[in-house]
């Protein structure tokens, strides 16, 4: 079954105005664009509960204001609970693990006593960045889910005292950054750049989270007073036409405004939100340009997207947000042109955005490298945020596909499975280096996957006016309230197998739709409904629509089929040229040295891999592994990208070398037209590429330092200098005699070798070139020098080539005399 992402043209005049041109096919799966007063505290938190919301789209608390232009309504998380093996288990693990570490760290780091200094409680300075605050209140924002879903007493005395610091903190015309009161407050509003409206959204989030699980307006009325100021120096009406700056550098407050709005009903906050779409990028009403923070232009003329990934994301969903109620067709038509822009040329297969290091940005078109992919967690969340409003604006499956894509994958692989390590960067390969940690100077994905995990019953189901949608398929109970009551229970172990059964139980008997999502990478899907086979799917939009008149207890039966599939990238990704990667149903697989030995880098795919799914209960908290075959007929073992690096530190790849696909492939191939990913159809395959020397290679060392990989040494990435990464080092063996080796598969004719020594000298590190080295070649079980040898160099910033008299062998050793006190390294070594 192909997996594509391709564009259908369409209409923004309406939501749901599309062409249609091409329905889902054995080919190609189309992504398409369409479109109170306080009262007691037992009385509150009745009615906090009932306005419970999804994490990333609350529900609207004035019912004469409803987002008219958003088709469908999302059920709030707290009427959705898991009890499958699969996210059940990490909502537990966030509760109990993730969420108390977050807490500890953020006292540790000072995020918390900043308050208490602010307010004037203690002495001391500020500690941490100038944005610390906006981590403390997402970790808040966590708690509000928990606590929704599970009154604790612990955790909400924890939360109230913490709450109790930042009240006091709150200055008295409402203005609260501890950053600014304790070190500059008289640089307040000077700098857009330095966050104040991006802690102030997180803030706002936070507060609507905590009233509406607990019902208490302890942190809301901080939030809206702090709102308050912030429209009176921002909004349509501002106190001050000279402010130096017009809108945030950093996106977020926008669409914590319109949750601030939907909560109290006030409809200045979502005006002030209005407003900081309007202004972005446009110089006419004051707005900054630059394309770092999406405002290179206004965003109704926007059509790529650039600039910082998490900010982008963050933008985007304000936007939808805003578009949801104003129905603004030109907001509309931008979200259409830049969604379409990220699913055609700037997302990776993982669901993960943002490709460059530098700047934390999106690259240009089809600019998806792998070892130095950024694909920050915390731009994947933000993608899951965006894509789960369009998917609620247009009702199209497309936007859920890519929301199942980003949460299955870019997002768990951000968070450790005991819920207390974290990756910021998400790549595609490593070389054994790259690890999570227990937290970050800057901590926006740690706090981040805490406030996210607990939101995820709430992507589940949405209701519209004609019926139900399922858009996850996770095992569990739900109550929706349609136009009555309506049960829905899920059987499924889903991801692990595509067998799902929904048992339907209305109030009473009533006619409707049930629209069911059939995933993009899933092809040939059934169904029956109340034992009966359906004929026709009628899938419309990327939904199964089935209208019955629904009678409680009527089961519905969904088979998802979930081959393992080889996907191909757009041969406009260079990274990807000659390679696939594995899925299995929303799952993205990926290849670890601890399974495949330290070759991986150059792992080749046999034609026919042999792919079976084998069930590993005891591996990496239960998984389905994918076992297969390479060229050389060697079993290989692909587990899911989210639980790489939870074992031995080692090689990591998603794409690998396929057995007949060109590494040079026409880049004007019109078939590729519109389209990012595919899966490999095995009749493509040309005619098999001889193997290299290096293809037959197992690198090894008498030492190699934790933070290095062996298998940098035949990695195939061509050192800029010789200070660089990926790196071999004998560190912290100085003075010694040590040595690598290249054990190969079978016997071959050698002659010359070449290496790239590593030196930290201008670092002020211990790692030199070696005072001598030699090679030795196996013979027997012997190792000889080899004969007839040319100079053994050790210049830096090249390759240093050695030619000597050709042996046969099944083994080349380079030998090395350290100098006294002092280390080495190699970055690369090619045999000939």
């Amino acid at each position: 079954m192909p997996f594509v992402f391709k564009i259908e043209p369409s209409s923004s005049e309406s939501a749901t105005n599309a062409t249609g041109l091409e329905p889902r096919d054995s080919n190609t799966c189309w992504l398409r664009p369409r479109h109170a007063k306080k009262t007691t505290r037992s009385l509150s938190f009745l009615l906090g509960l009932v306005a419970c919301f999804c994490f990333s789209q609350p529900q609207t608390a004035n019912a004469n204001d409803t987002p008219k232009h958003r088709r469908l309504k999302a059920i709030p998380f707290t009427e959705v609970k898991f009890s499958d093996a699969f996210w059940a288990p990490r909502i537990q693990t966030n509760r109990d693990q993730c969420l108390p570490h977050n807490f500890q760290w953020c006292e540790q780091t000072g995020r918390i006593s900043n308050f208490a200094k602010a307010a004037g409680q203690m002495p001391g300075k500020f500690e941490g960045i100038y944005f610390n605050d906006s981590d403390l209140y997402k970790v808040l924002e966590g708690a509000a889910y928990s606590l929704a879903d599970r009154r604790d007493p612990d955790v909400e005395k924890t939360v109230d005292d913490i709450i109790a610091k930042v009240a006091a903190a709150q200055e008295e015309n409402g203005y609260l950054n501890t950053y600014f009161t304790l070190v500059c407050p008289d640089k307040k509003w000077t700098n857009r750049s330095k966050h104040e409206l991006y802690c102030a959204g997180h803030m706002m989030e936070a507060a609507v989270a905590h009233y509406r699980a607990t019902g208490k307006r302890t942190l809301l009325d901080v939030a809206c007073k702090f709102a308050d100021l912030i429209d009176e120096r921002f909004g349509p009406g501002n106190q001050f036409p000279n402010k130096p700056f017009c809108e945030p550098g950093h996106e977020e407050i926008e669409l914590a405004l319109v949750k601030l709005y939907e909560t109290t009903g006030n409809a200045k906050y979502f005006d002030l939100a209005k407003q900081f779409v309007n202004v972005r990028g446009d110089a006419s009403q004051g707005g900054q340009k630059g394309a770092y923070a999406q405002a290179h232009l206004p965003v109704r003329e926007q059509s790529e997207v650039v600039g910082h990934a998490v900010r982008a994301m963050y933008l985007y969903a304000g936007v939808a947000d805003v578009a949801a109620y104003t129905g603004d067709k030109e907001l509309i038509a931008a979200m259409d042109r830049i969604w379409n822009d990220i699913v055609r040329q700037k997302l990776y297969v993982t669901g993960g955005v943002g490709a460059r290091h530098q700047g934390e940005a999106f690259g240009d078109a089809y600019e998806l490298p792998n070892t130095s992919a950024y694909c920050e967690t915390c731009a994947a969340i933000g993608l899951a945020l965006w894509a789960h409003r369009l998917n609620l604006m247009h009702a199209d499956a497309q936007y859920a596909d890519v929301l199942e894509r980003a949460l299955y994958n870019g997002v768990l692989s951000g968070v450790a499975l005991d819920g207390k390590k974290f990756f910021y960067v998400n790549p595609l390969a490593s070389v054994g280096s790259h690890h999570r940690q227990p937290f970050y100077g800057c901590a926006c994905c740690p706090t981040n996957i805490v406030r996210l995990i607990p939101s995820v019953p709430g992507y589940v189901y949405a209701t519209g006016d004609d019926g139900i949608y399922v858009n996850l398929f996770v095992a569990g109970t739900s109550k929706l309230d349609w136009k009555q009551p309506v049960a829905i229970e899920q059987q499924t172990q889903y991801p692990w197998d595509g067998q799902v059964k929904l048992t339907v139980t209305p109030e009473k008997p009533a006619e409707f739709t049930l629209h069911v999502r059939i995933p993009g990478w899933c092809h040939g899907a059934t169904m029956t409904v109340a034992g009966q086979p359906v004929e026709d799917l009628n899938i419309q939009k990327g939904y199964a629509r089935v209208t019955r008149t629904w009678k409680p207890g009527d089961v519905v039966e969904l088979n998802l089929p979930m081959p393992i599939e080889r996907i191909e990238a757009n041969p406009n990704v260079v990274d990807d040229r000659g390679r696939v990667a594995v899925q299995r149903g929303p799952l993205v697989y990926c290849f670890e040295s601890v399974d495949n030995g330290p070759n991986v880098a150059r792992l080749v795919l046999a034609r026919d891999p042999k792919f079976v799914a084998e069930r590993a209960d005891d591996l990496l908290g239960g998984i389905t592994v994918i076992k297969g075959v390479d060229r050389l007929g060697h079993e290989i073992t692909a587990i899911p990208y989210y639980a790489w690096d939870h074992r031995e530190p080692g090689l990591m790849a998603v794409w690998v070398y396929q057995d007949g696909k060109s590494k040079n492939p026409a880049t004007d191939d019109p078939s590729w037209t519109g389209i990012l990913y595919r899966t490999l159809d095995p009749s493509t395959l040309g005619p098999s590429e001889p193997l290299s020397l290096m293809d037959l290679i197992t690198p090894s060392a008498s030492h190699c330092f934790e933070g290095d990989t062996v298998c940098a040494l035949s990695d195939a990435d061509q050192p800029q200098s010789s200070f660089s990464k990926p790196r071999f080092t004998w560190w912290p063996k100085r003075g010694t005699t040590e040595w690598v080796q290249y054990d190969l598969a079978e016997p071959r004719k050698l002659s010359a070798a070449e290496v790239y020594w590593f030196d930290d000298e201008k670092q002020k590190g211990r790692c030199r070139a070696p005072e001598s080295w030699e090679l030795l070649y196996r013979d027997g079980d012997q190792w000889k020098p080899v004969e007839d040898a040319s100079a053994y160099g050790t210049a830096l910033d090249q390759f240093n080539r050695v030619t000597f008299k050709p042996v046969e062998t099944t083994g080349l050793r380079l030998q090395v005399q350290l100098k006294p006190e002092l280390s080495s390294g190699i970055l690369e070594w090619k045999i000939q």
